[in-house]
């Protein structure tokens, strides 16, 4: 009998059964096993990217949602010596975008250029021409940024910043100079004084969304540190006054330039400093680079007579002369080799005093030769000259003084009227504070003292007094510049007309000064003045700068209330009005 299907199947059936059975308790255990293990991993690395090494992560994360940006620090002012602004900061705003996000319709572009004062096309450009970044303006007061930020153009932002000011404009313009467009000093005592003055900018974090917009502020991460004022020693008052003589002088001799400074004596403060021509710092999109020279520090002339004082004083203090010592200057002319040395006019015997009232070459060049060059040359180093007068004044200059053993006869006779040297105005004005005082040279100085400030001794006291009647006698009736009297005032002073040099020779023009001081009983004030290149009305010292020194010294001694040293009637011209012309 054969066996049926039921009991074929029933054995194999048990078997397959068992099987089925053991198969998922093997695999279960490894699958799991397995999930277990890669659960473990994923914990583990996520407590290691998270707590243990999260700075990946959060830089990844932070550069695609949250910006540092820079919060601008407040400037610091600079003012006048009684807290006259003379440069203040103000808020501004500036226009920027990231090129590939910046949308917008041809109708808000064409409204944005006209708020902006612009075109299109300008502002197409400015976006073409930078692939991450871009200013469409910058410093633009706060209502134009606000009109353009209601356009509501996709991808336009505004950022809070700080534009520079000057309440002088022109008046002021080279001793304070001025700052550029992230408000860094570029001249002047703005640069010189950038780190005092500029402040710590700030940063601060916010979250952007994915158009780049700013949504959110996470954290100040550094608080700005605003910058410090800074006082000056200008007296906004006299620079207005010296300023606005200068320029009237030079307008009216049809001069190329000018220059004039006003020294304090106790302190060797500069009250005043000006120079034409000159600029606007609030407007220098098309000023040209040669009016943003500060000529009273930075250009160099030939000091002409204004240098006899301090060879007579020299000589005087080596005890080679005293003032009634007489001088033979006829025929007035001296001949030193090939060159020969000339008077304007042939005065005959003078004493010392009338050598520097009369202004004569031949007299001050005997006296020069009659002392060894180491001498003279001491006596100009002491002074100043060849020296940078040390003002704080970024780019000023030394000038020029060869030194002696280099000299020739006829170098040591001509420098002993001032040529073959070259100072700058500030230094001609600073090395007269040895006869304004009791033979001391003062540090001159643009910024604010806290009172008298000690010179350095250069001549014998005696000395100091007997130049100072001699310049006195200059400013009267027979020397070279009445004109620099001042009503009320005593002045002294001295002229000076020098040929400008040009290559190897001199010219036919002139560098035209004065240099002098008030009252001449007490001096308070050292005056200097520098026309370059007059062409009209007369090219001497005395006829060109002498004027100029007596408006502003009047004017800046009765602002200053100095008691007056002379009667209301002291002064006095000659006939016909003019002075003694003085050297060529």
């Amino acid at each position: 009998m054969k066996p049926t299907a039921h009991a074929l199947r029933g054995p194999a059936l048990r078997k397959d059964a068992a099987a089925v059975l053991v198969l998922p308790r093997l695999r279960a255990p490894v699958v799991f096993g397995a999930l277990a293990l890669l659960f473990v991993s994923l914990i583990v690395r996520s407590v290691y990217l998270q707590w243990i090494d999260n700075e990946f992560l959060q830089s990844q994360g932070s550069a695609r949602h949250s910006r540092d940006l820079e919060v601008p620090a407040h400037r610091g002012r600079i003012v006048d010596r009684s807290g006259e602004a003379l440069a203040v900061s103000t808020p501004v705003k500036s226009l920027w975008a990231f090129p590939d996000k910046f949308e917008s319709t041809p109708e808000q572009l064409a409204a944005l250029a006209k708020i902006l004062d612009t075109t299109p096309q300008r502002i197409k450009a400015r976006l073409d021409a930078n692939e991450d970044f871009a200013f469409l303006a910058r410093q633009i007061a706060p209502e134009t940024s606000a009109r353009a930020m209601a356009l509501s153009i996709h991808g336009l932002h505004d950022q809070n910043e700080y534009r520079r000011y000057y309440p002088g404009g022109e008046v002021t313009a080279h001793i304070v100079g001025f700052t550029g467009d992230h408000d860094a000093g570029q001249e002047g005592i703005e640069l010189a004084q950038q780190q005092w003055l500029a402040g710590v900018p700030g940063s601060r974090r916010v979250i952007i969304n994915r158009r780049s917009e700013a949504v959110e502020d996470v954290a100040a991460i550094r608080a700005p540190q605003a910058g410090r004022d800074l006082a000056l020693s200008i007296d906004a008052r006299l620079q207005y006054l010296a300023f606005r003589e200068l320029k009237a002088a030079v307008d009216k001799h049809k001069a190329k330039a000018g220059g004039l400074v006003i020294l304090d004596v106790a302190t060797g403060e500069i009250l005043a400093l000006a120079n034409w021509p000159t600029y606007n710092p609030n407007r220098r999109d098309k000023v040209a680079r040669d009016r943003m020279r500060n000529r009273a520090l930075t250009d160099v002339f030939e000091p002409g007579s204004t240098l006899k004082p301090f060879t007579i004083a020299a000589a005087l203090d080596a005890g080679r002369i005293r003032p009634e010592t007489v001088i033979q200057t006829a025929p007035g002319t001296m001949t030193i080799g090939s060159a020969t040395i000339h008077d304007a006019h042939a005065e005959g015997a003078l004493t010392v005093e009338q050598v520097i009232q009369k202004s004569s070459n031949v007299g001050a060049a005997k006296i020069a030769l009659g002392l060894p060059r180491e001498t003279m040359w001491q006596m100009f180093s002491e002074s100043g000259f060849g020296a940078s007068p040390q003002t704080g004044y970024p780019g000023e200059v030394a000038g020029r003084l060869r030194p002696a053993k280099s000299w020739r006869p006829i170098e040591q006779a001509t420098m002993a009227y001032g040529h073959g040297i070259s100072v700058n105005l500030v230094q001609l004005a600073r090395a007269y504070t040895i006869f304004a005082t009791d033979g001391e040279l003062k540090p001159a100085t643009l910024f604010l003292t806290d009172g008298h400030v000690a010179g350095r001794p250069v001549l014998k006291p005696q000395t100091a007094r007997a130049v100072r009647r001699m310049l006195e006698l200059v400013t009267q009736p027979g020397g070279t510049a009445p004109r620099a009297q001042v009503v009320g005032y005593r002045v002294a002073g001295k002229t000076g007309t020098a040929h400008k040099l040009e290559g190897r020779g001199y010219t036919n023009r002139y560098v035209s000064s004065f240099v002098g001081f008030a009252p001449a009983s007490h001096p308070r004030l050292v005056v200097a003045v520098m026309i370059d290149e007059p062409t009209a009305g007369g090219h001497y010292g005395g006829i060109v700068a002498a004027p100029v020194f007596s408006n502003v010294t009047g004017g800046a001694l009765r602002m200053l209330g100095v008691p007056t040293d002379a009667p209301i009637d002291n002064v006095v011209l000659p006939p016909d009005g003019g002075e003694i012309d003085e050297e060529t």
